[in-house]
């Protein structure tokens, strides 16, 4: 069979089992979304984990000034980067949590044409330290800082070796009584 044919054959196959997406109920794709979302998440943190251990001179510096890509804007809720249009984006837990990023900070993500997610803090908000007990339970860590509990990374906790009952100085945003999340500065 003349290789024309073949690739016309293999063409109309494909276009024959093109998945249609009205077809896929709504929890696969959002499940597939997760699953991309998480695949990025991890290649972002392989990378940050990669450039701390050579150091950035062993790798190809990658600014955002010289990469092409798309740019998004957004705001840290915590654990994710939300748009103006509610989209949400995963922060590595390594990078929020070595940049101490509190909630309502306002982050740039570059998202290059090579897939990869390059985060800069680019507006930190106003920000208090408080100190408290770490504890943890529902399988996350806490601190307990006055009559406030926080949540915090389990990325900071190990990080830093926390142990239950440790004590925490932890950073929380000034102007938010209402936060959820605080930022690791130390284990006291």
């Amino acid at each position: 069979m003349p290789l024309s044919r073949l690739i016309q054959k293999e063409s109309l196959i494909m276009s024959e089992n093109r998945i249609d997406d009205s077809a896929l109920p709504e929890k696969q794709v959002k499940r597939l979304r997760n699953l991309i979302n998480e695949a990025e998440t991890n290649l972002a943190a392989a990378r940050e984990l990669l450039n701390s251990m050579l150091g950035p001179e062993e790798l190809p510096s990658r600014t955002t000034e010289s990469m092409t890509g798309r740019v998004v804007e957004g705001v840290f809720d915590g654990q994710t980067m939300h748009d103006n249009e509610g989209k949400s984006y995963p922060v590595p837990a390594n990078y929020a949590s070595k940049s101490k990023l509190v909630e309502g900070d306002i982050l740039k993500l570059t998202i290059a044409d090579d897939g990869s997610f390059i985060y800069k803090q680019i507006g930190p908000v106003a920000r208090r330290q408080l100190v408290g007990t770490l504890t943890q339970h529902d399988g996350a860590y806490y601190v307990e800082a006055g009559s406030k509990e926080y949540r915090v990374l389990l990325a900071s906790v190990t990080f830093f070796k926390g142990h239950i009952g440790d004590q925490v100085s932890i950073i929380v945003p000034e102007d938010n009584r209402n936060a959820e999340w605080a930022a690791v500065e130390a284990i006291l």
